[in-house]
């Protein structure tokens, strides 16, 4: 059963408020000021709260305020009630984090439906999702629920890439996002000059092509090519654009769900920015390995065409083919079958990358 706590000097309203309540199946509590409201809201722990704004002891945003700094009550849903239709007080109340207003006098169905419609966005916001094409799945499901949409989930199904199979073009038009169930994704921008540069390396569990199609460009702003044999699920965005363009609870949630690795493009964008060739060389060196991107077992090493690493570390291919030379002959590094980097001395390379 939901909680619900209604905070109301006036003794009329509160009752009468509490009794609609009970009979639609709320368990309630009832404050007469705002002093004592947020002491019963952070005991209690309510599921919605109702709140008068003029009251004595603390008004109405006084009491959103000291609730929004404790985390076990900052959540909770929040509903103003007001007696006046000044605009600018409704305003300060949404501008504080409320999430509703009631108008005195109120029906019973406004009071039940501002509730309801809060409860829902609630429930729908504590859903943990997983960074797995079920688990967008599961976010189509319960975005279309909670806005009462047609359900537009579906069951996808992988589909197999070949090495060097470009996925999409920078320009294209974006029309799907896409989740790697295993092998390896490069994405990339293309210089005037027709130079590659990496902006990331992704394996399975990432998503690639979500920029893009959150861009107000409709079109995909960097290439994306296999690096090692793959399975991809590809996302239409059609499953998803209308919900997340109508709600910005939704956007806010797909975001998070899908943004894996763009932490990670910022730092590489600052460490090509900064860092030297060296430091560059083996950060992105130690960056594949332990994240187990193109290399299975770290025995066997790294994977990588010296064009892509180069364009990886933002350098020409020379420069890059250099400077492997170098970690070689110093015995960081070995080269192995079909060219594959293999490291020898962790500790030399964090030492690079940190200090130069």
């Amino acid at each position: 059963m939901k909680k619900i706590l209604i905070i109301e000097d006036n003794e009329d309203v509160r009752e009468n408020t509490a009794e609609i309540l009970k009979l639609s199946n709320y368990s309630v509590n009832t404050a007469e000021n705002g002093k004592i409201g947020i002491k019963k809201a952070k005991q209690w722990l309510p599921d919605v709260i109702i709140c008068d704004i003029m009251m004595p002891e603390f008004d109405g945003y006084e009491v959103l305020q000291n609730l929004n700094k404790n985390s076990k009550t900052a959540s909770i849903p929040f509903i103003f009630l007001t007696s006046k239709s000044d605009k600018t007080d409704v305003r300060k109340g949404m501008n504080l984090g409320a999430d509703d207003y009631l108008t005195k006098p109120f029906s019973e169905n406004e009071l039940l439906e501002a509730i309801e419609c809060r409860l829902k966005k609630h429930d729908f916001l504590k859903q943990q999702f997983a960074q797995t094409i079920e688990g967008v799945s599961q976010f189509i499901e319960a975005a279309s629920n909670y806005l009462d949409l047609d359900h537009l989930s579906r069951d996808y199904s992988p589909q197999k890439y070949n090495k060097r199979d470009v996925l999409y073009r920078e320009g294209n038009k974006a029309n799907s996002l896409y989740y790697i169930k295993s092998g390896a994704v490069k994405t990339f921008k293309t210089t005037e000059k027709g130079k590659e540069f990496v902006t990331g390396l992704c394996s399975a569990g990432h998503f690639v092509g979500q920029l893009s199609l959150l861009s107000d460009h409709g079109s995909y702003i960097e290439s994306a090519a296999i690096l090692e044999d793959a399975e991809l699920y590809e996302i239409p965005k059609s499953d998803f654009i209308n919900l997340i363009h109508s709600n910005k609870d939704i956007a806010n949630k797909f975001v998070s769900l899908i943004s894996n690795n763009l932490v990670d493009v910022q730092e590489q964008m600052v460490n090509v920015a900064y860092a030297t060739v060296r430091q560059r060389v083996a950060k992105a060196l130690l960056d594949i390995h332990n994240k187990h991107i193109l290399c299975n077992n770290e025995h066997y090493g790294i994977s990588i065409a010296r064009e892509d690493f180069a364009g990886l570390i933002g350098t020409a291919t020379e420069t890059a083919i250099r400077m492997l030379t170098e970690f070689k002959d110093q015995g960081f590094i070995t080269i192995g079958n079909a060219r594959k980097i293999i490291i020898e001395d962790k500790e030399a390379l964090e030492d690079i990358a940190l200090f130069g």
